[in-house]
């Protein structure tokens, strides 16, 4: 069963380091060499300006080449893992997997270095001698004691961040976990007793940093292989270890666990027994770290003290104290503000950093990627998860504070604010195009009613709202559901306390409802009857009779359900404020900027007057994100070269605008590819209304623009914001069924602008 066991992993293991190209890393240009000119400036002789600024100053090498913005993760493969000494080239899927950390969760570029190099002080040289390379350093599996050695040295000579994460990294988590464990535990650092066995380096740098927390060192009980470490003893000892020594007769774990308020272990498995646990304090915290089996099994733990706080190395136990939780978000800060060092007030900044966030409401991206997972903060869910966007921005802006405050930056940045909302936005990819919307939306505060308030998404939103937006939810759901799908979402928000509730099986205002409802459609066969059936059972017509009545100043609805089932159930109330749908207008979020896609579910075979009412509803749109529009009416016909269907209706809408005289850029009829190609439109037609790319293509019809908006999202990896339902002066929107609890906040702050600015 073992060998199937390992089978089942090992090969896919295998597949993904093999294939469709060996290795986890590739380097790519970030300037153009598509010509003589590019080569010029990239090499000689144009490179020798960035050359001699540099040498004029050299701080200029992070203005002119990545070196501010890359790391080199160097190993010598000496303690690899749970591998141990496998050398370097055997170590380097490791160091690849760093790099790509690195990557992914701080956008940190990183070259991953192994060297056949056992002794520590030539290391140390090697290493050295590589500083006018690189912007930081991350030791990496070496063993003990020479990775002390190594990076002594190499902090006392280099003028960059050298960091041990193996160390550090392991220390910083294990101090953020044990913050909140005593949180919630009720007790205080300096009061605790901690036995901790394994003496290697990850261990010795816990203890140092729970020294800086405010444990007293008198009650730090270490023990190893060769049992306690006591004044005295001479096997298996090292000057760190030393520092450690007991004055003592106890010689071994077992003698020492008793009372013991945290253990920590950094050793192998089966080192803590169910027995050991039983002496140990009311609510004890045990973090069994050694992989890929802990000291102890949690249930083996928790059997024994049913109150433990357990943490341990694995994903598949809750509370995994893993590196990259510290690791590239310390190195963000750090580069960032040019730091000379990693000191300890960034370490306790990382640490304070980290544990706040486990305590603060789980951000629905993390939700998203643990589905299923309880992420409520308390006995299981001690720190956060490494998929949590927020990290990037509350780590790494504790740290470039604390390197600044600390006299350690060389780049100061001025305003910290503006740099945390610069690094939410890297991992929040709407974030920066959101902001002036946001910032509208912040001048009202209005009542947003959402149809489906049961849906964990919704619940999520509603949340979001209510921290960092002046708009009010009111959510239509049974109240006892909404209450308990909260709870157990781990959001701190309740029905009638946070938020205002319709509950469509028992409201006062149900018969207001019912016969608002019954009047409206008096004349289209809907009678008494089937009006209290809908006010009980049809949550978007509930909605839309809210903002009818003037209870709300907008809904959203579509979390479930057919696009257009909720338009006709909205168009048929609404219409009789004078109000009707014009397109739908989707905002695709791509590496090189924002392109807005409309008409993609209104009309299927849209008339040229349905078009224009689409180009000038998405002009108007498109500014509320501070955008200049320039729209492409798109078919497959190109400047008149065709006569079909789609072809003519974009040029009779094109002569619609033009009569109508409005304020922004348009043209067309053409390719998608010619409205997003400069080049290629001014070599077919020289006379364009408008310079660069379109950022808003609208098209003849449905199926078309609905199909783009889903290759992007698909193939180009956008991020869609919408689709806005344009004509209904703001007060309806309706989402898809894939829609994300970030964008229903997003969805949530279009609708919070003022009803007058947008239709």
């Amino acid at each position: 069963m073992e060998d199937q066991r390992q089978d089942k992993t090992r090969h896919p293991a295998l597949n993904y380091h093999e294939f469709p190209r060996p290795g986890k890393l590739e380097v790519r240009a970030t300037k153009p060499l598509a010509n003589g000119r590019d080569l010029s400036l990239a090499y000689s002789p144009g490179v020798a300006e960035a050359c001699m600024e540099i040498k004029a100053n050299p701080q200029d090498a992070s203005r002119y080449t990545s070196r501010g913005n890359l790391v080199a993760v160097v190993s010598n493969g000496t303690a690899v893992l749970g591998l141990g000494n496998i050398g370097a080239l055997a170590s380097k899927p490791v160091m690849e997997g760093k790099a790509v950390l690195f990557k992914k969760f701080a956008n940190i570029d990183c070259f991953d270095i192994e060297l056949n190099e056992p002794d520590p002080h030539k290391l140390a040289d090697i290493v050295c001698a590589m500083e006018p390379t690189f912007g930081a350093i991350n030791l990496e599996d070496i063993k003990a004691p020479d990775c002390f050695i190594v990076e002594k040295l190499c902090r006392e000579r280099m003028n960059i961040p050298v960091f041990h994460d193996d160390q550090h990294g392991t220390a910083i988590v294990v101090g953020a976990a044990a913050t909140n464990a005593l949180h919630v535990s009720g007790k205080r650092f300096e009061d605790i007793k901690v036995v901790s066995t394994g003496g290697g380096a990850a261990g010795i740098a816990c203890l140092n940093m729970l020294l800086k927390l405010g444990v007293k060192r008198e009650n730090v009980w270490l023990c190893d292989i060769a049992g306690l470490v006591h004044e005295g003893r001479t096997e298996e000892m090292t000057p760190q270890k030393a520092e450690y020594a007991q004055k003592t007769d106890k010689r071994t774990l077992d003698d020492v666990i008793d009372g013991a308020d945290l253990f920590l272990g950094l050793s192998g498995p089966g080192v803590l027994t169910a027995e050991m646990v039983a002496k140990m304090a009311e609510r004890p915290i045990i973090f069994a770290l050694a992989n890929p089996t802990p000291e102890i099994l949690p249930e083996v733990a928790r059997e024994a003290s049913p109150g433990a706080l357990i943490a341990t190395g694995r994903s598949d136990f809750p509370n995994q104290v893993n590196n990259v939780l510290c690791f590239p978000f310390i190195f963000r800060g750090a580069l960032d503000v040019g730091a000379t060092t990693i000191n300890d007030e960034m370490k306790i900044a990382c640490i304070e950093g980290i544990a706040a966030l486990a305590r603060a409401t789980t951000s629905a991206e993390a939700a998203a990627a643990y589905a299923g997972e309880q992420l409520t903060f308390g006995a299981n869910y001690l720190i956060p998860k490494p998929f949590d966007p927020r990290l990037m921005g509350v780590v790494a802006t504790a740290v470039a504070r604390a390197a600044m405050e600390s006299g350690v930056a060389t780049r100061p940045i001025e305003d910290l604010d503006a740099y945390k909302r610069g690094l939410d936005s890297s991992m929040i990819r709407s974030s920066m195009i959101m902001r002036p919307v946001f910032e509208a939306s912040a001048q009202h505060s209005r009542r947003i009613v959402f149809a489906e308030g049961e849906d964990e998404r919704v619940l999520r939103a509603a949340n979001a709202m209510l921290e960092e937006t002046t708009d009010k939810p009111i959510l239509i759901g049974r109240p006892e559901v909404v209450a308990m799908r909260a709870e157990r979402a781990g959001l701190n928000i309740r029905p009638e306390v946070d938020f205002e509730i319709v509950n469509p099986e028992s409201d006062a205002r149900y018969r207001l409802y019912w016969e608002t409802y019954a009047n409206l459609m008096a004349r289209r066969g809907v009678t008494p009857d089937v009006a209290r059936s809908v006010m009980r059972t049809n949550t978007t017509a509930i909605a839309a009779t809210m903002v009818h009545r003037g209870e709300a100043d907008s809904l959203i609805c579509g979390t479930f359900g057919q696009y257009l089932t909720h338009l006709s159930i909205i168009e048929q109330i609404l219409a009789h404020d004078g109000l009707h749908p014009v397109g739908a207008l989707s905002l695709m979020i791509l590496e090189d900027g924002p392109l807005f896609i409309g008409d993609t579910h209104i009309h299927s075979e849209p008339t040229a007057e349905q078009i224009t009412e689409t180009v000038m509803g998405a002009a108007r749109h498109v500014r509320r994100f501070g955008i200049e529009p320039k729209v492409a009416l798109c078919s497959s016909s190109q400047f008149g070269n065709l006569d079909n269907v789609s072809g003519r209706r974009m040029r009779d809408a094109l002569a619609i605008l033009d009569a109508k005289g409005v304020d922004f850029a348009y043209e067309g009829e053409m390719h998608i590819d010619t409205a997003l190609d400069q080049a290629s439109r001014a070599r077919l037609f020289p006379a364009s209304r408008f310079e660069g790319a379109a950022n808003v293509l609208v098209f003849a019809n449905s199926d078309t623009a609905s199909g783009v908006r889903n290759i992007l999202k698909m193939k180009a990896n956008a991020l869609e914001v919408g689709p806005l339902l344009m004509g209904m002066g703001n007060r309806a929107h309706i989402v898809t069924p894939a829609v994300t609890a970030r964008g229903l906040l997003n969805m949530a702050a279009i609708a919070g602008t003022a009803v007058s600015q947008y239709g």
